[in-house]
C-alpha cells in the first residue's frame, strides 16, 4: 500500500458521493508555507477526522475547506460547490476557539448561533430549548452563559453548531477540554449525525477518538498530509503481531521464528509471515514447543500513525493528549 503515501486513497469511498474534496489545496502566511498541496475526500455521511499533533495545519485547513480564509493554490469543493460559502447555511462549524456572549441566556446564544446560519430566531428559541432539554440541560436553559460551568457553556455552543440543522458538521478539536464523560456523550453525539445523514468531519490530536468514530482520516504532520483514506488501510499497512506463549524455551521448532521475533517474559513478539500462520504453528506442534498461547494481534491506529507521520510527529501527539482519552 505504500502508493497510497501522499494522495488520497479513495476505493472505500467508490459509490459515495462526496461532501468535501480537496487537491493540491496551499497556503503560506507571510512567506512561510503552512499547508503544502493537502488531498483529502470526505464521503456524505461519514465521520471523517483529522489527526495531527497541535500545529500541524489542522484549523488551517479546516478554515479553507469552510471559505473561511482562501487557498493559494488548489481547489476544494463543499456539497458540489467550489465557493464554500455559499452554501454556509447547510453547514455548522465549532472553532477551536470557544466564544459566547456571557450576558446571553443559554437559549438565546444557540438561537443567536442559529440565526448567524439564516435560522429564524423563533424557530431557533424553540429548538434551543429542547435540544438543551434533550441534552439533560434543560434546568439551565435560562441561565446566562457567565452562570454555566466551562463544559456546559461547551455543549450549548456545540447545540448552537446543530440548530439549523446542517447536512455538514466541521469541529475543531471537540474534545478539547472536556472531561472522559462527556467526551463519551459527544462521541454518540456524532455517532447519532452521521446516522441521521450528517457528514462530521473533526481535527484531533487523540488517536483513540478517531480510532473509535473515524471510517476514514486525514493525517496531517507539519503541513502536509502523507496518507488520507481508510483507517483499516492505514492500520494494514503494518503487519499484524504474533504473541505466541510455548512450554519449552528451546529446540529445533525455533528456527521457524522469524529472524527479528523478540521474547519478553514468557513471550515471543513477531510479525505475522509473509506465508501466514499455518506453516508456523506445524513447525512449533512438530517440534514438540508444546503451545501454551497463541494470539494475532491487528495494528492499532497509533501503529499506524508512527509509521506514516513518523515518530517525532507521534511524540508531539502524545505530548498533548489527555491521558483519560487515550
Amino acid at each position: 500500500m505504500d502508493a497510497a503515501l501522499g494522495q488520497v486513497e479513495s476505493t472505500r469511498n467508490v459509490g459515495r458521493p462526496l461532501a468535501i474534496e480537496a487537491r493540491g489545496v496551499v497556503k503560506r502566511f507571510d512567506g512561510t508555507l503552512a499547508v503544502a498541496g493537502i488531498d483529502l475526500e470526505v464521503p456524505e455521511g461519514a465521520i471523517y477526522g483529522v489527526l495531527g499533533p497541535n500545529g500541524a495545519g489542522k484549523t488551517t485547513m479546516l478554515r479553507m475547506l469552510l471559505g473561511i480564509i482562501d487557498p493559494d493554490e488548489g481547489t476544494r469543493r463543499v456539497l458540489g460547490h467550489d465557493r464554500p460559502r455559499d452554501v454556509a447555511r447547510l453547514i455548522g462549524y465549532l472553532p477551536e476557539e470557544r466564544g459566547l456572549y456571557p450576558s446571553m441566556k443559554a437559549y438565546e446564544a444557540i438561537a443567536f448561533l442559529g440565526a448567524l446560519r439564516g435560522l429564524p430566531l423563533k424557530v431557533g428559541r424553540q429548538r434551543g430549548r429542547e435540544l438543551m432539554e434533550n441534552h439533560g440541560l434543560g434546568y439551565a436553559a435560562e441561565r446566562q452563559i457567565r452562570q454555566l460551568s466551562k463544559g456546559m457553556a461547551q455543549t450549548v455552543q456545540l447545540l448552537g453548531t446543530l440548530v439549523h440543522e446542517p447536512k455538514v458538521v466541521v469541529l475543531d478539536e471537540p474534545f478539547a477540554g472536556l472531561d472522559a464523560f462527556n467526551q463519551g456523550k459527544l462521541e454518540n453525539l456524532l455517532r447519532s449525525l452521521a446516522d441521521n445523514g450528517a457528514t462530521v468531519i473533526f481535527s484531533t490530536h487523540v488517536i483513540a477518538h478517531a480510532e473509535r468514530l473515524c471510517e476514514n482520516v486525514a493525517i496531517i504532520a507539519g503541513g502536509k498530509v502523507p496518507y488520507a483514506g481508510s483507517v483499516d488501510v492505514a492500520r494494514d499497512r503494518i503487519p499484524a503481531q504474533v504473541r505466541l506463549e510455548t512450554a519449552r524455551n528451546d529446540g529445533p521448532w525455533r528456527a521457524a521464528l522469524p529472524a527479528d521475533a523478540r521474547h519478553e517474559g514468557a513471550f515471543w513478539y513477531f510479525p505475522l509471515p509473509d506465508s501466514g500462520i499455518e506453516p508456523l504453528l506445524r513447525a512449533l506442534i512438530e517440534g514438540d514447543a508444546g503451545i501454551l498461547s497463541l494470539s494475532i494481534e491487528r495494528a492499532g491506529l497509533h501503529d499506524a500513525f508512527v509509521s506514516i507521520a513518523g515518530e517525532a510527529a507521534a511524540k508531539a501527539l502524545e505530548e498533548h493528549s489527555p491521558a483519560e482519552a487515550r
